[in-house]
């Protein structure tokens, strides 16, 4: 990534339905120092996806140029993150014949090409194969068979898959905006990477990550990510309920929202009020502030209700031992972790990016996990090449699928 501070810059773009978000990491022997932060209200993407790429085209730009005023770099390439209803993720499993008795690269890259030999509809395309473990003769949860003897190799991958049209207008829209795309990045995969520690996901634990538009979900056990699903219900749908519900504009409803929301009514005082303007030039009206919580709660509680129903069908809510982590710009509500604890009934927090240097209180909030989590996972895949910037990628030009047979391979290399 050439940027004008040698190669050690890495930026991470989260394209988000309510903002758009440019962090720049400088990658030190000590880890990650946030050198730089762009942000921009995003007009162009509903739940996820792009609707509009002018619009989406002038908010990353706005989000970038500030970064790089912030960080005094030029900013040319970036990972990018993808989200939206339209991604699934399932497990797969390969099986192979080792050929020397004793495991080698090349037979780890033909485990991993058997369990990725799937019939996939020509409309998605893979993001990510992401490695659970491996099983020589009978003997599970190995993490790395490189040199082990057997004579039959498994593996258990996640394998995550996007509609292609929405994976191409996002690197349409930063290509426009003068930008290549080193990689896409499933969201929830880039928050984790930020806000999860080691132990958590070792044990067992489920990340929500409530944006405007969708609610990302992971569920990492023994270290491996086991389960991703996205719904498309965020924080909007909860300014919206203001909106109506109060009878405000949106834009004073996000605000409204962000100053005064609580979604617990229990841990509001029965005499507070909030002032709250009207439509159409009327006078504005004090209202409790309980009629407000009343009004948040029952859609927080819908949000995770469906959460915990995913984790049920998903068949590891016995299994998520750490319990869940929220995260994302709607978690900032007021009685979020103690709603979900009710619903979930499991230990909840808020996960903000930690294990990070540089600028640690500005994005010391929900709000930056994703972009920080992109730098994050920046930093241990840098090897890969961008995208070409010069042409839409065509279908059989450079694929995802083709891209992310590349990344297993430097993944193996890396770690091996």
């Amino acid at each position: 990534m050439s940027t004008t501070r040698k190669d050690n810059l890495i930026v991470g773009l989260d394209i988000g339905t309510t903002k758009i978000c440019a962090i720049v990491g400088n990658v030190t022997e000590e880890g990650i120092d946030i050198v730089g932060i762009g942000t921009s209200p995003s007009r162009g993407l509903r739940k996820g996806v792009v609707i509009n790429i002018e619009s989406t085209v002038a908010s990353i730009r706005k989000a970038v140029e500030e970064a790089e005023l912030m960080a005094g770099c030029e900013i040319k390439s970036v990972y990018a993150g993808i989200a939206g209803g339209h991604i699934k993720g399932f497990n797969s499993q390969g099986i192979i014949a080792i050929k020397n008795r004793e495991v080698s690269t090349e037979d780890v890259k033909r485990v991993i090409d058997a369990a990725k030999a799937i019939a996939i509809p020509m409309d998605r395309e893979v993001i990510h194969i992401l490695p659970q473990e491996f099983i020589i003769d009978d003997q599970d949860g190995i993490r790395e068979p490189l040199g082990m003897s057997g004579v039959r190799l498994e593996a258990r991958v996640h394998i995550v898959t996007g509609a292609v049209a929405s994976a191409q207008n996002i690197i349409k829209s930063c290509n426009r905006a003068n930008l290549d795309v080193a990689d896409i990045v499933l969201e929830q995969l880039a928050s984790s990477e930020a806000v999860l520690s080691a132990e958590e996901k070792e044990l067992g634990v489920a990340l929500v990550d409530i944006g405007g538009g969708t609610t990302d979900i992971a569920i990492f056990i023994d270290g491996a990510i086991k389960h991703t699903s996205v719904l498309s219900l965020g924080g909007n749908q909860m300014t919206n309920d203001i909106a109506v519900g109060l009878r405000t504009p949106m834009a004073e409803a996000e605000k409204i929202k962000q100053k005064y929301g609580c979604c617990l009514s229990s841990l509001v005082g029965k005499d507070e009020t909030i002032e709250v303007p009207s439509v159409g030039g009327r006078k504005p009206r004090v209202l409790s502030r309980q009629l407000l919580a009343e009004i948040l709660e029952p859609r927080v509680q819908e949000i995770f209700d469906l959460v915990n129903r995913e984790l049920i069908k998903s068949g590891y809510e016995d299994s998520i031992a750490s319990g869940v982590v929220i995260t994302g710009g709607s978690t900032i509500l007021e009685g979020m972790p103690e709603l979900a604890e009710q619903v979930f009934n499991l230990p909840v927090r808020r996960g903000v990016p930690a294990n990070i240097g540089g600028l640690i209180d500005v994005v010391n909030s929900p709000v930056y996990a994703t972009g920080v989590g992109l730098v994050v996972y920046g930093s241990k895949n840098a090897t890969v090449e961008p995208f070409p910037s010069h042409s839409p990628r065509g279908a059989n030009d450079d694929n995802l699928f083709r891209r992310v047979s590349r990344r297993m391979k430097e993944w193996f290399s890396e770690f091996f």
